[in-house]
C-alpha cells in the first residue's frame, strides 16, 4: 500500500478522528474544517467514479456524468483492479445500508 509510506502518528491521529465520527452532520462539520471545497469535492467525486465504473459505466458516461478527467477515472480503475480494495470494501457497505 501506497499509504504505508505515510504512516505515523499524525496519519494515525487523522484514521482516529474520522472512526470517531458518529453521524453525517459530524462528517460534514469535520471535513469542512479539515478540507477546502475543492479538496472534498474531489473526494466525492472519485468515490462516485469507482461507484459507475463498478457499475460498469463508459468513461464517456462517468465523465460526462461527474465532470472528472480520463486521468481521474483511470486512477480510480487502476485502484480498483489493482488497489487495496477499499473502494469495494466501503462501496459494499454503503450498498448494503442504502438496500
Amino acid at each position: 500500500m501506497q499509504i504505508d509510506k505515510l504512516r505515523g502518528k499524525e496519519l494515525d491521529q487523522l484514521c482516529e478522528a474520522v472512526l470517531s465520527l458518529q453521524n453525517i452532520e459530524e462528517c460534514y462539520q469535520f471535513f469542512d474544517d479539515l478540507c477546502t471545497i475543492n479538496e472534498i469535492q474531489s473526494l466525492a467525486q472519485r468515490l462516485e467514479v469507482a461507484r459507475m465504473l463498478r457499475k460498469g459505466f463508459t468513461y464517456h458516461k462517468i465523465e460526462t456524468e461527474t465532470g472528472a478527467s480520463t486521468a481521474t477515472i483511470s486512477r480510480v480503475k487502476r485502484c480498483l483492479n489493482y488497489g487495496s480494495d477499499a473502494y469495494q470494501m466501503v462501496l459494499d457497505r454503503v450498498d448494503k445500508e442504502e438496500e
